[in-house]
């Protein structure tokens, strides 16, 4: 009989909860060179966590900067 592996265990991933000025700047100026942008992409890139990245998502796209290609309640895709 085939003993259970023992699973990998993934590290907690430390990412900002709050946006610091540093962030802020290199979200403002990168943003524009990605080709396509989800909160996904911004939490690798970025380090921060996923609520951070809808809410800055958001503000993007009120300033104009990004514009919103895909959107339903799940998932909303940016270019």
């Amino acid at each position: 009989r085939k003993k259970w592996s023992k699973g990998k265990v993934k590290d907690k991933a430390q990412h900002a909860v709050v946006l610091e000025k540093q962030t802020a700047e290199r979200l403002n100026k990168d943003v524009q060179s990605y080709r396509l942008i989800t909160v996904a992409t911004l939490v690798d890139r970025l380090k921060i966590n996923g609520s951070l990245a809808r809410q800055a998502l958001a503000d993007l796209e009120e300033k104009g900067q990004i514009k919103k290609v895909v959107g339903h309640s799940k998932m909303n895709i940016y270019s």
